[in-house]
């Protein structure tokens, strides 16, 4: 397919822009994808606000975005699977497939992905993107090209709640009510769950969770967490805690409200990179921490859930832009995280 496309691109911190680039040709095994949705990520505000996340520096002009959903529009010859006018969701890493993470089937961890929107690898607000078909998938009739863009942060719940081990019989405790929390919960509900409560301090986002599924919330602003624990445990503890808050306060308290030798999970990232945890508590009830980086073999899980109706993946939506309006997309989801749950770019 010939021709050019609008690309929204950061100018530098705080800056958006837009440039003309030429329609990605595509490979023999990839398909060119027409994008419709693109989910706005905290990791795109991080980069968007401060200009890196470590050791990822961005260099202008850059692209954000590594949530999408839209249609193929060409396939490579080498294709079978996809044909021009299925939706789909892309699956934004692309690894090398033979380190030994990969050969191991644990590809998240793959040390040379090349994965939308890390700098130095452009994401895709923009247009059109040429990808791996094998990292597209395609979407029932009954999923949306928006859902199809969530269904990568919902891969993320689902890889938390896996890790977790989350089954039928317990009581589980998401700390954070933003998007990675919210879906979290209903992953952890999807997996039969039988009672999963949320801690947050903003109670839009906690009335959000009650929305969607959550079975009792928690203002950690108005209420003592380990006691309103303890009245719903009846002092046994929570048999599953998954923190998505990424703050020090929220991950005690996970030590804390967990029952003896249950699981932690921990997917929320703090700002400094460091947290001082109760070791000697962990010890004494034989907590088993495990984490989370992105996911693997999600997708499929995901897609189900949502055709399913398992997961209400559009009720995280709050705000949509069109992709004329980024800057002011990005600007507003920067100074009203209190309001925004999770905010999308219209591409199409």
């Amino acid at each position: 397919m010939e021709g050019k496309m609008k690309t929204a691109v950061m100018l530098g911190t705080g800056h958006m822009g837009f440039e003309e680039r030429d329609i990605p040709k595509v490979g023999d095994s990839e398909v060119l994808v027409k994008l419709e949705y693109v989910g706005i990520c905290g990791s795109d505000l991080h980069y968007y606000e401060t200009g890196a996340i470590g050791d990822y520096v961005v260099k202008p002009p850059f692209v954000l975005g590594h949530e999408p959903g839209g249609t193929v529009v060409e396939v490579g010859k080498e294709v079978r699977h996809l044909k021009a006018g299925d939706r789909v969701a892309l699956e934004p890493g692309k690894t090398c497939g033979h380190c030994e993470f990969c050969r191991e089937g644990k590809y998240n961890l793959c040390p040379e992905v090349v994965f939308f929107a890390t700098p130095p690898v452009d994401g895709v607000f923009q247009e059109y993107v040429a990808h791996e078909a094998d990292l597209c998938y395609k979407l029932p009739e009954n999923v949306s090209s928006l859902e199809g863009a969530l269904i990568e942060p919902l891969a993320v719940g689902f890889h938390a709640a896996i890790q977790g081990n989350a089954h039928l019989g317990q009581k589980a405790l998401v700390m954070g009510a933003g998007c990675i929390g919210l879906v979290s919960m209903m992953a952890l509900k999807a997996r039969g769950v039988s009672e999963v409560y949320v801690v947050d301090i903003i109670e839009k986002r906690l009335q959000k969770a009650m929305e969607l599924g959550a079975d009792g919330v928690i203002n950690g602003a108005q209420e003592d967490v380990i006691e309103r624990v303890k009245q719903i445990t009846e002092n046994r503890g929570m048999d599953l805690v998954i923190e998505t808050a990424g703050t020090e306060i929220t991950t005690r308290q996970a030590v804390r409200v967990a029952k003896k030798g249950s699981d932690i999970v921990l997917v929320g990232y703090s700002k400094s990179g460091e947290i001082t945890l109760p070791v000697s508590l962990i010890l004494d009830k034989e907590l088993t921490l495990k984490s989370v980086f992105r996911y693997r073999h999600i997708y499929p899980m995901a897609i189900e859930a949502v055709a399913s109706g398992k997961v209400n993946l559009k009720g995280i939506v709050t705000d949509i832009f069109p992709l004329d309006e980024v800057q002011k997309a990005m600007d507003y989801s920067v100074n009203n995280k209190n309001d925004i749950v999770k905010a999308v770019i219209q591409i199409a």
